[in-house]
């Protein structure tokens, strides 16, 4: 069996709600009453200021049901209240006190203040809480999907943790619940104002008839005594009842959930100096042009000014100490010793540039330059199948105005000049008609070029010029240094990445090729080397069939990109080779192949070839001599070897072409038709 503890405070709210309802059936002394009344103001003074200072609506998460508790016990008050009114005319202290007192002894003026104070809890605070918490229940429940959502999408990408989730869910249950429960506890307010005016009303007619039928008065005198104790009785209980209303009202309007209400009403109302210069100035205006007291309106406008003043100086003073704190704290953050870590951090990829294309990067100025570089990682990640590290921008002064470079982990590797408010203009080849300008060279592929202004863009076009606006020819230059640095921006952890991605879709590969077959070290030269060769990664699930199938046999990673590169022949022979046009190409002589392999010497550190130098200038020559016929011809530059021997010949070459393309026979489709114009041998 269990065994519940009562405690103090359950104990305190059973007697409270025992004594509700034992005072509707058991008459209570005036004494005893004028105790429970006095309690019942305490506690709406409490319930008023909890609603005042409170951060936020959950932290009174109980008031709609404190508002049940509270309106019940003072009904209670009201019916033994009426019980002695009726029985003795005696009903206590506080009751006679509140007629007596507020009312000035006069029925009429007390009748007139119980009149005001019912209408202005009646139809100015209850009407306005029982709107705004209907209208904020529907509100907060309409908002509740979206709110969950948004938890959800910072759960799910790291930003909070599950228990923050699980926090935050709570809570918008918890409000949902609160406005939901608030919306029908205002009704409780409304339909206590109506007891209070049907009590009242019975109070006044049953005790003047009380009077002159036990106590034998006269119809006033009756009227007058017990007209007094019912105004009394009313004011005792509407008082309470306004201030609990005056709490619900705070309550259900309160909009912030960071202070409490006081310092904010305060900060918004007397927070700008001007305002309150404006003011004064208007006071001692009207305490001078017009009949109204200038005493009362001059000292009055010069306090708004004081007060001013003073806020002015406060402000003053506040930025100071403000200045001082963030420069203390950038100094000590100087000064501590692990900040020298920071500065070890080398940016994968960086874009500086001079003051002059600061508009170009700037969104408040019409620059796109930020969404440019959005959209190259987002083309490289389709492109090459690779994420792009973060591109960082910044400002150099020490460059020219119109100056940019860009560096791969804190080293320059290309720079490029513009001139703002003008366009580059590239001859296709075909276009005999020059036109006027400054010529210069494209940045990304040194083409011969020429600035143009504004006014000469259209003719340009229209003559068949490529016309480029400065954004673009950053845009077009970084993407091409990025292109061909890719393979070392690939990092281990860029790697990991990319197998936990595919990891969620096939574990069984993963699982059988990492760390079993081949570790990330040995994934990575692998991709690397396809990378080098701008041979995409897209499809990783293809190059990781390839690798777990080979893998068994061989951790050589130049003999496993072989073996990756034939797999994905389709996308190599659709990137070079047009499906219904025949592609000019160079192949290599099979003698010179021979000789290439019979050099090539296997070693711990990977294979390298033994020519003697004057053997590989003379391969080296026909090389340069055979791509210049295709070049003469418009065409890339592509040599076709047999696949033993392509990872060799393209070591051998790229020192000296580095736009040299190398494909084996074993990488093509068989539908790709070739012309070969000519033999390295």
């Amino acid at each position: 069996m269990k065994i519940v503890k009562l405690r103090i405070a359950d104990l305190g709210v059973a007697i409270y709600l025992l004594a509700a309802v034992v005072m509707f059936i058991v008459p209570i002394p005036s004494f005893l009453l004028d105790i429970l009344l006095a309690c019942n103001i305490s506690i709406a003074l409490i319930v008023l200021f909890n609603a005042l200072f409170a951060t936020e609506v959950l932290d009174m998460s109980f008031f709609p049901t404190l508002l049940l508790f509270t309106t019940i016990f003072r009904i209670s008050l009201n019916v033994s209240s009426t019980r002695l009114i009726l029985t003795t005319g005696n009903p206590g202290n506080v009751v006679t006190t509140f007629g007596e007192f507020v009312g000035g002894g006069d029925m009429v003026v007390g009748a007139i203040i119980f009149i005001v104070l019912v209408i202005i809890q009646f139809v100015v605070i209850n009407k306005g809480s029982e709107r705004v918490s209907e209208v904020t229940a529907r509100f907060t429940l309409d908002a509740m999907p979206g709110k969950q959502m948004a938890i959800d999408a910072d759960f799910n990408t790291g930003m909070i943790s599950a228990t923050e989730a699980r926090e935050r869910r709570e809570k918008i249950q918890q409000e949902s619940s609160f406005f939901g429960s608030m919306d029908g506890a205002t009704k409780y307010v409304k339909g206590d104002a109506t007891a209070g005016l049907i009590i009242t009303a019975l109070n006044l007619i049953g005790g003047t008839i009380m009077g002159m039928t036990r106590f034998n008065l006269e119809f006033m005198p009756a009227l007058q005594k017990y007209g007094i104790l019912t105004i009394g009785d009313g004011l005792v209980s509407q008082i309470p009842s306004l201030l609990i209303s005056l709490a619900t009202g705070i309550l259900v309007t309160k909009a912030s959930k960071e202070a409490e209400i006081s310092a904010i009403i305060i900060r918004q109302l007397f927070g700008i100096s001007k305002v309150l210069y404006i003011v004064g100035a208007t006071l001692c205006f009207l305490g001078i042009a017009t009949p109204l007291n200038p005493v009362l309106f001059l000292a009055l406008g010069a306090v708004f000014f004081l007060v001013g003043n003073s806020l002015d100086r406060q402000t003053a003073i506040e930025s100071i100490e403000e200045e001082a704190e963030v420069g203390e704290a950038d100094a000590e953050e100087i000064r501590k010793p692990e900040n020298v870590i920071s500065l070890l951090q080398v940016d994968p990829i960086e874009l500086e540039f001079g003051y002059g294309i600061i508009p170009l990067a700037d969104v408040n100025q019409g620059g796109d330059l930020l969404d440019r570089v959005v959209m190259i990682r987002r083309q490289l990640a389709l492109e090459l199948g690779i994420v792009v590290p973060i591109i960082r921008l910044r400002d150099n002064i020490q460059l020219n105005p119109n100056q940019y470079i860009i560096k791969i982990k804190g080293i320059q590797v290309s720079e490029g000049e513009i001139l703002f408010d003008h366009y580059m203009a590239m001859n296709p080849g075909f276009i005999e008609e020059e036109i006027t300008g400054i010529p210069t060279f494209e940045p990304s592929f040194h083409l011969p070029a020429i600035w143009i202004s504004e006014n000469q863009r259209e003719r340009a076009e229209s003559m068949g010029y490529t016309v480029v606006d400065p954004p673009s020819i950053i845009a077009t230059h970084l993407t091409e240094i990025i292109r061909s640095h890719a393979a070392e921006l690939l990092s281990r952890q860029d790697v990991q990445n990319l197998i936990d991605n595919i990891k969620e879709s096939n574990p069984t590969l993963v699982e059988e090729l990492v760390p079993k077959l081949l570790g990330i070290g040995e994934i990575q030269k692998v991709l690397q080397n396809l990378l080098k060769e701008a041979v995409s990664i897209r499809d990783l699930l293809t190059i990781f069939e390839t690798l777990a199938d080979h893998a068994a046999a061989t951790h050589d990673t130049d003999v496993l990109t072989e073996y990756a590169r034939q797999s994905l022949k389709r996308a190599i022979s659709a990137k070079y080779f047009p499906p219904s046009e025949t592609t000019s190409v160079v192949t290599l002589d099979p003698k010179t192949e021979q000789e290439i392999m019979a050099s090539v010497k296997q070693t711990e550190q990977g294979a390298y070839i033994t020519l003697s130098p004057e053997r590989i200038k003379e391969i080296i020559a026909s090389v340069e001599t055979e791509i210049g016929k295709l070049e003469n011809l418009g065409k890339s530059p592509i040599i076709i070897t047999s696949p033993i021997v392509r990872m060799y010949f393209k070591k051998l070459t790229e020192e000296y072409f580095k736009d040299l393309i190398v494909i084996s026979y074993n990488e093509i489709e068989s539908n790709v038709e070739l012309q070969s114009v000519g033999m390295v041998s």
